[in-house]
């Protein structure tokens, strides 16, 4: 049996605030307890007005505060941007506060542009090259037993919170595979290296003392209403917003209907149709064929669904309709 799971980029719609964004994860996440979602993770991304989640664990912090037992994580910590020691003690501290429901999905790219990502990295380009000895040098501040090390992870040691690697290319399937840790790629943005990304990952695998097989997890668009023409039409949404993300002109989510003119052009309209590769749109039992058959055949354990409907009551409509067709 597949799990599901959510994630959510706390994505601020036209007309709202940062605040309004916020609370709407939080009810997304309330909404996704009760329905028996297995997590759900919150995404950094930097520099950019219509996201809130730059800073991602101060979020997770919150989010786990207003729930109760439903597993928070990082979808993810892009690690190049911060030092192992504080990602230890960051996320040490949040194990603390909710003791086994805290997760550290880490990943290599900046979530962001490069300028921005060299103001985060105060001039350290290299960074992203030391992604494999960055995840070894939080395990060791999770599981230190030296007493007499000179650098050690307060809290954090001790509290080892459960580390997922992230990816959208074949590199971190590689690197998971050699660690043994569970896999988690990125097709609700970048599909096109998907399959290749998870035989490499399943094939590779290394038992160690994480896992003793493959943990493999997608992240996927899913869109699902009472009917075909609903849910097309609020995915419409999704649309807009991949068109401004590849025409370089983001903004806020926008409400469903009639899609720009740019889409028109064969460039962009190739562009946005190549990222959504990986959507599944429809109505409740339609989508849960097409979620089951995509699972099999790439033999996954979890499919994480992102689903930025500009409606609220929509947008919780749809992961409820997911969570039900899957329990029936």
């Amino acid at each position: 049996m597949v799990h599901l799971s959510i994630l959510d980029l706390a994505i601020i719609a036209e007309g709202d605030s940062t605040l309004d964004a916020i609370n709407r994860t939080v009810k997304v996440a309330q909404h996704a307890e009760k329905l028996g979602y297995k997590r759900i993770w919150l995404a950094e991304h930097h520099n950019m007005k219509n996201i809130a989640s730059s800073s991602t664990a101060l979020l997770i912090s919150h989010v786990a505060a207003h729930t109760t037992s439903i597993r928070v994580g990082s979808g993810g910590i892009m690690l190049p941007n911060h030092s192992p020691l504080s990602v230890a003690e960051a996320f040490g501290t949040l194990d603390i506060l909710y003791p086994n429901r805290i997760e550290l999905g880490l990943g290599r790219a900046p979530g962001t542009d490069q300028l921005t990502a060299m103001a985060l990295r105060r001039g350290n380009s290299q960074s992203a090259y030391n992604f494999p000895s960055d995840i070894k040098e939080i395990q060791n501040y999770f599981y230190n037993t030296d007493a007499d090390a000179k650098v050690r992870a307060f809290p954090g040691e001790g509290n080892p919170v459960p580390i997922y690697i992230l990816g959208s290319s074949t590199d971190s399937a590689y690197l998971a595979a050699e660690m043994g840790l569970p896999y988690a790629f990125a097709a609700h943005f970048a599909p096109a290296q998907l399959t290749h990304a998870m035989q490499i990952y399943q094939n590779h695998f290394k038992p160690s003392r994480f896992l003793d097989q493959p943990y493999s997890i997608a992240c996927v668009n899913v869109y699902t209403a009472p009917t075909e023409e609903e849910a097309h039409f609020l995915s419409t949404s999704l649309y807009k917003m991949f068109i401004n993300l590849v025409t370089n002109q983001r903004g806020y989510l926008q409400p469903p209907g009639d899609l720009p003119e740019t889409y028109n052009h064969p460039q962009v309209q190739h562009m946005v149709k190549n990222m959504l590769d990986c959507t599944f749109i429809g109505n409740p039992q339609n989508v849960k064929n097409d979620l089951n058959a995509f699972a099999e055949k790439l033999n996954l354990q979890e499919i994480m669904m992102s689903t930025n409907i500009y409606d609220t009551d929509a947008k919780l409509r749809s992961y409820q309709l997911v969570k039900e067709a899957f329990d029936h």
